[in-house]
């Protein structure tokens, strides 16, 4: 009887300190894990951050040095008598480095503000057709001189949407300009607008450009991530065009999905939801934040 005792009290207490054991493994195992994931993301923000100071640094100089360069030409008239046809180009290259210039410091600014919370939207009911044919227009020039054809299809029954308008074109310029960016002579980039079933709307861009690998995705998600960082990459960028357009997509509760591969082209979905669905957020979200300012007032 005792013995018996004695054997299941020694058997629970072995079990115990293997259970024990076992616990302890686990979790120095989940703690190597996250302490690799930690030096990883460490590792890859520190290699993002140099990148970035090193392409920002080319992209401000560049612009600023066009401007500078052609101005002192300018200032110099007096000494040295211009042609009107140089005067004229010059001052074009100053205005078209300041624009340059301009939508670089706008995208830096953006993304801050949307990192801190602090961006907002102008929502009101539109027709996206309109604004994405609009966004079309502007880019025929740039994409004629690049040798690449655009394609659109509207389907004849989109319904209106609701959200700011001027954030929904900086969306579309910013797919646009990377789907001319990189997409070489010859190629053909594709803008196709679909209605869902439950009202909501879905544009594709769709490129025959140089395309990305999955971990090549996940970097032109990254703000300031460019997927080719070195000084030799064939087109320049801040990187942060895709992350604005991601970013401005979700603030209007959508979506946006990138299907791509190597050497087979990019294509973006934006899924846009029904009006009547970003009505009732709203509707939900003026509700809360009168509550919490109640809430905060009463204590």
């Amino acid at each position: 009887m005792l013995n018996g005792a004695f054997g299941t009290t020694r058997s629970n207490s072995l079990m115990n300190e293997y259970a024990s054991l076992l616990g302890d493994a686990v979790l120095r195992h989940r703690a190597r894990i996250a302490e690799q994931s930690a030096r990883i993301e460490a590792e890859l923000a520190s290699k993002v951050k140099s990148e970035f100071i090193a392409n920002m640094s080319h992209e401000l100089r560049t612009p600023l040095n066009t401007v500078i360069g052609f101005s002192k030409l300018l200032a110099e008239h007096e000494r040295r008598k211009l042609p009107d046809t140089e005067i004229v180009e010059y001052a074009q290259l100053i205005n078209d480095a300041a624009a340059h210039l301009l939508a670089v410091i706008n995208d830096i600014l953006d993304i801050s503000k949307i990192q801190s919370g602090r961006y907002t939207l102008d929502a009101r009911e539109m027709n996206i057709d309109e604004i994405l044919q609009s966004v079309i227009a502007s880019f025929r020039a740039a994409a004629d001189e690049a040798g690449v054809k655009i394609h659109s299809r509207m389907a004849i029954d989109l319904p209106p949407i609701r959200g700011d308008a001027v954030k929904f074109r900086q969306i579309f310029t910013n797919l646009l300009s990377n789907a001319v960016k990189f997409t070489r002579a010859n190629g053909s980039i594709t803008v196709e607008a679909l209605r869902g079933s439950d009202g909501s709307v879905t544009v594709l861009v769709r490129d025959t450009g140089i395309g990305m690998g999955d971990d090549e995705i996940l970097v032109a998600l990254t703000p300031f991530g460019q997927v080719d960082g070195s000084r030799a990459r064939w087109r320049e960028g801040t990187g942060l065009g895709l992350p604005i357009a991601k970013a401005l997509v979700e603030l209007h509760g959508g979506r946006l999905e990138i299907r791509s591969a190597r050497g087979m082209g990019t294509e973006i979905a934006v899924i846009l939801p029904s009006r009547y669905a970003v009505s009732a957020a709203e509707t939900n979200d003026s509700y809360l934040h009168h509550d919490q300012d109640a809430t905060n007032a009463t204590i």
